[in-house]
């Protein structure tokens, strides 16, 4: 059965792999999974078509046959499960990568997020400088103790695994802030990440969507 995902047609990421079809990919890269991608326009997300896979109208999506899933977490840990190459076979090893996956998204990219939205949105609002200090504040604790939990280890616990899959995906979105500058043991250990064959190959998918929308 041919795995499909959703895309966005004209990514607002601007082919920087940062929209979340971007972990999909990889994350298929690595267990070595073709997949096809059918592209969305923002007014195709909000169809009755695709809400029906995604209630809240947005990508990624995953079909498998009569399987469909929606949220990128979701689906990178679904296909983590199904095929070898993104958990440890061991079962406390497998556990560990779990919690960092959970940990990517639920600790460290929140406050990341904020600091988007705030830099978008908010920007010509007079409380705008006080929270953006405080949202960076935020940031710069997890990255922090991140830090130092990693240290001077290629990865996470181990070998490369779905939680650093997730956990670089998350600080990537910190890449052009300079708030990494801070963290140099971060910084490699993005571009370790974004080093691997498999993220190098999902990139380039990315980004031949967004170059063809551009050019089209």
């Amino acid at each position: 059965m041919t795995i499909t995902i959703t895309a966005f047609e004209r990514s607002p990421d601007g082919g920087k792999g940062l929209a979340r079809d971007m972990r999909v990919r990889w994350a298929l890269e690595e267990v070595g999974q073709p997949y096809d991608v059918r592209l969305l326009s923002f007014k195709a997300m909000k169809e009755p078509a695709h809400l029906a896979l995604h209630p809240f109208g947005q990508i990624p999506t995953y079909e498998e046959g009569d399987l469909a899933l929606f949220e990128s977490g979701a689906i990178v840990f679904h296909i983590a499960e199904r095929h070898v190459g993104l958990l440890p076979d061991d079962a406390n090893a497998r556990a560990r990568a779990i919690s960092w996956m959970f940990a990517a998204l639920t600790t460290l990219e929140p406050p990341i997020v904020d600091r988007e939205v705030a830099s978008y949105l908010e920007g010509d609002e007079t409380w705008y400088e006080q929270r953006l200090s405080a949202v960076e504040e935020r940031i710069r604790k997890r990255l922090s103790e991140l830090s130092g939990r990693i240290g001077d280890a290629d990865w996470l616990d181990g070998d490369f695994s779905v939680g650093d899959l997730q956990m670089v995906s998350v600080l990537l979105r910190l890449k052009r802030s300079g708030i990494l500058d801070e963290y140099p043991n971060l910084s490699a250990y993005i571009a370790r990440g974004e080093a691997r064959p498999a993220y190098k190959r999902a990139f380039d998918a990315q980004l031949a969507v967004f170059t063809a929308a551009s050019t089209g």
